[in-house]
């Protein structure tokens, strides 16, 4: 009743919502109605999933698609939901006309269109909306580089480390993965290295024993931070 009550202080002429806020906003005309006021007009649209291909697509949840998300991160966000959600992603997140997404799903159907093609056609289209055609390029030649060359991003931010976590100007591999938001827990940053998902310069951590040098380093009228 309270999210109903917003449309009358709106004075809403129209409300756009999810189909699991139909009884909210059908609620809202009711008491538009008794209020004197002309009820708002419904307009109600599909639930996208997330890119997870389970729940809704949601920010608490973590697997959304940010509208402000860089452009080589929503191409990968994007590559990364399952194969069956594609078609519903064309129609609800591009502005393709609808006859096209219908052959794309034909030629799905027909094995004459291979799904990863399309699916880097959908997060080209979708960068292109947000970031435009030159972003959507450079985010797809980014993500080739990445994931198909093994290469390394081109874009690389520093990280700040705090003294205190140094000894003789080195970190511990696990602390570093940590500090930096690698890993949630030192149990996590462990795993990680025993399942090979860490590399220093191009070769995979294999010992938990090993200490980063801090080489770079950074002076602020307070004191002395590190950069790794």
């Amino acid at each position: 009743m309270m999210q109903a009550y917003d449309s009358i202080v709106l004075h809403a002429d129209i409300e756009i919502g999810g189909t699991d806020q139909i009884f909210n906003m059908l609620a809202g005309r009711d008491l538009q109605r008794e209020s004197g006021q002309e009820p708002q007009v419904v307009i109600t649209m599909p639930i996208l999933e997330g890119i997870d291909g389970k729940q809704k697509m949601s920010k608490s949840l973590g697997n959304h698609v940010g509208l402000t998300d860089p452009p080589e991160e929503m191409f990968g966000k994007i590559m990364s939901i399952p194969d069956e959600l594609m078609i519903k992603y064309f129609y609800l997140t591009t502005d393709l006309l609808n006859g096209e997404v219908e052959e794309i799903n034909q030629g799905l159907e027909q094995g004459t269109l291979h799904p990863a093609k399309a699916k880097r056609r959908l997060a080209r289209e979708v960068v292109t909306l947000y970031h435009g055609h030159s972003a959507a390029v450079w985010a797809e030649r980014e993500f080739d580089t990445i994931f198909k060359e093994e290469g390394l991003p081109s874009q690389i931010p520093d990280v700040l480390v705090s003294r205190e976590l140094l000894k003789d100007k080195k970190i511990w591999i696990v602390r570093l993965l940590t500090s930096v938001g690698f890993a949630k827990t030192s149990s996590e940053a462990r795993r990680l290295i025993q399942q090979g998902g860490v590399k220093l310069n191009g070769k995979v951590i294999q010992s938990l024993d090993i200490d980063i040098e801090i080489k770079r380093w950074i002076y602020f009228a307070g004191g002395e931070e590190e950069i790794c």
